[in-house]
């Protein structure tokens, strides 16, 4: 029996639920963290039950690497990889695919995956966006530029936070001209992807204009190079390898959390479902406190029905039409190609 049916994440409107945790699994021999682990399908179908026993929501199998220089694989040598994987872990639980290949994604989702997660964004392969339409199925577009040989020249920003959200916006309008309906679609700032260091750390404490958007958002910052500076303290050095990088991992989740991000994308699944956990209790508890029924604030992809704040009062209004709870004053223009003119920060406490 599946864990929890797609529907029942209702992907872009739902009550303020706490973050849900993706826990990753890479077929792949060549991965920048973990490559080799569990390229084999036993390994794989085995390191999926582990990480749904430390609490992940949702698994996202991947077949081909994203690191630069990696393996380029055709749609036919991936599906070889991920197919056994795929079949027998979507049987038991939500399964996304991390894939570009239009095959690939149309295979997956007769084998029983509910999300494609496509990291370049429908620019990796012009049939993808068709694909997803055809299938009906739901679709994570991440933001990216260039390809992976190419896309760290190309990361050139004056203000992260904004170019990467009117750059979602762009690719969000090429999909619906393809015929994608909001209500399927998650949207992924990108992480490393044509990002440098400063831009990284920039972009997560600038995520007002992406949550503005109005659509889920997800989150995988895990074992990210731009961690290193903040990772484990080994031999007086940090952050030195991967590996040393998750206990950093589930401190953003905690901070994108706070947010009130749809979901995280992690190796190591058990520190991070603390983390939400934790945040779940404190906004419900703060709610408790400030006399609002828990469930009262609805969460609709970055914005909230609600005007909260640490010192006004709960009040009910229009999605993004009061005050955030830092005090930001947001106004909402409509639709995710509109979105907010800010961030409500439902999730702050």
């Amino acid at each position: 029996m599946k864990k929890e049916s797609p529907t029942q994440f209702e992907l872009n409107t739902s009550p303020f639920a706490r973050t849900r945790v993706m826990g990753i699994v890479n077929v792949t021999p060549d991965s920048f963290s973990d490559g080799g682990k569990w390229a084999s399908a036993d390994a794989a179908i085995k390191r999926g039950h582990e990480l749904m026993a430390q609490g992940a929501d949702i698994l996202d199998i991947g077949g081909e690497s994203t690191r630069p220089g990696a393996q380029i694989l055709t749609a036919d040598e991936e599906w070889a990889r991920i197919e056994t994987v795929v079949a027998e872990l979507s049987a038991s639980y939500p399964v996304s695919v991390d894939t570009y290949h239009a095959k690939t994604a149309i295979r997956a989702v007769e084998a029983g995956a509910f999300i494609i997660n496509d990291v370049t964004g429908g620019q990796g392969d012009p049939k993808m966006f068709d694909a997803i339409v055809s299938t009906q199925t739901n679709y994570i577009l991440q933001h990216g530029r260039g390809n992976a040989q190419s896309m760290n020249s190309l990361a050139n920003y004056t203000n992260v936070g904004d170019e990467v959200a009117s750059e979602l916006r762009a690719s969000l309008r090429k999909a619906f001209d393809a015929g994608m309906r909001e209500d399927q679609i998650i949207i992924d700032p990108g992480f490393g992807f044509a990002k440098m260091g400063e831009d990284d750390w920039n972009l997560a404490v600038n995520m007002d204009a992406v949550m503005g958007i109005g659509l889920p958002v997800l989150v995988g910052v895990s074992r990210k190079r731009f961690l290193e500076r903040v990772g484990t303290l080994k031999g007086g050095e940090r952050g030195l390898t991967p590996l040393d990088r998750d206990d950093a991992t589930a401190a953003f989740t905690s901070h994108f959390a706070r947010m009130g991000v749809w979901a995280v994308r992690v190796h190591e699944v058990a520190a991070s479902r603390v983390a939400v956990d934790v945040e779940e209790q404190l906004m419900l508890h703060w709610q408790m406190l400030n006399g609002i029924r828990p469930g009262a604030i609805r969460h609709e992809g970055g914005c909230c029905s609600g005007s909260v704040s640490h010192t006004d009062s709960y009040e009910v209004s229009g999605c993004c039409g009061g005050t955030g709870s830092h005090g930001v004053s947001v106004s909402r223009s409509g639709g995710a190609l509109g979105g907010c003119g800010g961030s409500c920060g439902c999730g702050g406490h």
